[in-house]
């Protein structure tokens, strides 16, 4: 335990025992669906890690504690909010200071897991570099949290939104390996191929386990994305929502939408332009991630590297 952390009795118990557990984040409740979806899909998220015999620790910031693994009222509350921040790892010191509540970033919620000693993450897609970042430096944190801690990131590629091509160069020269599940292609969110490739492709959780483990205890320090594209039957039309994508991306620049808040108003532009369809195939594939994700920890608890050795995390 680290002062201002607050860990799940059944998630510290697990940790101790060294059995399972997986990370999700709560920016998805706060900012990723609107309400109740997103508390369905959280909720969904830990039904399913707990079916696969993993603990689930939904990571957040309540009332100035960093959160491991919160409770149903808790998951509710954020999703119904309104007006919960966005929690990267810059944000915490400042939410913990004044008592906030904050909905964890894939930066912020890598950031904590580390600190409890959760090894796998698993989450929608995680940020990147920006469409036009040449003219606005904007690019995401998650990028350096992933060169930076040592925590599996299992997502569904990068979010459509991004310069896909340029994200990856970022993390080639991060030196973060870009792993495969069951695919040769990266995939982009809402679809499966995004026209680049991956670093290697792993067939089993149990390899990819065996990836994580071989990186981290050689003494490599620092994140890994294990890309799971969306199942076939819920992927949308590449063409049809690069179409979408640049019309958001379009409103957005008109409106002057930067920063924190491109990545939510992309998302909501996207969700009424195809009429829904991006929120159910959303849902499909976090779902599928949980899954993934869970046997992935179970893989690694497995074969005795559940638990981080000297040299771990952040």
């Amino acid at each position: 335990m680290r002062p201002h952390m607050r860990v799940a009795p059944e998630v510290a118990e697990s940790l101790e025992a060294g059995r399972p557990v997986i990370a999700f984040e709560s920016t998805i409740i706060s900012h990723g669906f609107p309400y109740p979806a997103n508390v369905e899909c959280a909720v969904e998220c830990e039904r399913i890690a707990r079916e696969e015999g993993v603990v689930p620790a939904t990571v957040a910031v309540i009332g100035g504690e960093l959160a491991v693994g919160i409770t149903r009222d808790e998951i509710e509350m954020l999703g119904t909010a309104g007006d919960t921040p966005k929690a990267s790892r810059r944000d915490l010191p400042v939410l913990v200071a004044r008592g906030s509540n904050g909905a964890t970033t894939v930066a912020g919620t890598m950031a904590i897991a580390a600190m409890a000693g959760i090894s796998v993450f698993a989450t929608g897609g995680i940020g990147g570099v920006h469409r036009g970042a040449e003219r606005s430096f904007d690019v995401s944190a998650d990028l350096e949290e992933l060169a930076r801690t040592s925590v599996a990131v299992v997502s569904a590629g990068a979010k459509s939104v991004l310069d896909i091509g340029l994200t990856l160069e970022y993390l080639e020269t991060r030196g973060v390996p870009v792993l495969g599940f069951r695919t040769d292609a990266f995939p982009a969110f809402y679809t499966r191929d995004s026209g680049f490739g991956v670093d290697a492709r792993l067939e089993t959780p149990a390899e990819v386990a065996e990836v994580l483990a071989a990186k981290w205890e050689t003494g490599l320090a620092g994140g890994v994305v294990v890309a799971n594209p969306i199942d076939a039957e819920h992927a949308l039309d590449p063409a049809e929502i690069e179409r979408i994508i640049a019309h958001a991306v379009a409103d957005a620049r008109e409106r002057g939408v930067r920063g924190k808040a491109i990545t939510p108003f992309l998302l909501a532009r996207i969700h009424e332009l195809t009429g829904g369809a991006s929120e159910a195939a959303n849902k499909a594939l976090v779902w599928s991630n949980a899954r993934l994700g869970a046997r992935i920890a179970a893989a690694l608890s497995d074969r005795g590297s559940i638990r981080h050795i000297e040299g771990w995390g952040a």
